[in-house]
């Protein structure tokens, strides 16, 4: 369409922050128990994503341009691994049992690296985003997580929060292509109420 790759970025994230919306709604569910991460987990996505936003405004559209190739092949190839990698965490989760209350790591509070690497996740999910669920759901995995499902919350949870602050500073910035990212939300509005339907 000839949007500048900069501006296609900050588009595609305002676009696409109403079907995150959805896709929380309806894990949210599985939040129940987890409420502890949930708000722990709020802090670092919304600076991550707010850092990652900014650094995104202040790079230079001809090195953004250089860029986005890399940050293209590099979100490919996290796609790639998806599956590979969630049978391998799935095969690899702690030997304890999946009700045992104790084994639960939402009991605990998630450890220190858990939010440093989730500000890591938001800086990259504010600045390009593509494929910032698989980096959550292997760090989840990595801590115990084994409920497919209250993972996903988590990461809906964490992915809504790095979305929110980046669409909203690049609403505010001018940078967003209001006409594209209109059609593109109601494409994302309309397909998401299909697979649901």
């Amino acid at each position: 369409l000839g949007v500048p790759a900069l501006t296609a970025n900050a588009t595609s994230t305002v676009a696409l922050w109403p079907g995150a919306v959805g896709s929380m709604l309806g894990y949210l569910g599985e939040l129940r128990g987890a409420r502890s991460w949930a708000i722990r987990f709020a802090i670092p996505s919304l600076l991550g994503g707010f850092v990652g936003a900014r650094l995104l405004l202040v790079t230079p559209a001809d090195r953004f341009d250089a860029l986005v190739p890399w940050l293209v092949l590099g979100a490919t190839m996290l796609f790639l691994v998806q599956r590979p990698a969630m049978r391998w965490l799935q095969a690899h989760a702690p030997g304890h049992e999946a009700g045992s209350a104790s084994a639960d790591p939402a009991r605990r509070p998630p450890p220190f690296s858990a939010l440093a690497y989730q500000f890591l996740v938001g800086v990259y999910g504010g600045y390009f985003g593509a494929g910032i669920g698989i980096l959550m759901l292997a760090a989840l995995g990595f801590m115990g997580f084994t409920n497919i499902h209250r993972m996903n919350g988590l990461k809906n949870w964490g992915g809504l929060c790095i979305n929110l602050v980046a669409a909203a500073t690049f609403a505010l910035s001018g940078l967003v292509d209001w006409p594209v990212a209109v059609a593109m939300a109601i494409f994302v509005l309309s397909y998401s109420r299909v697979r649901v339907i």
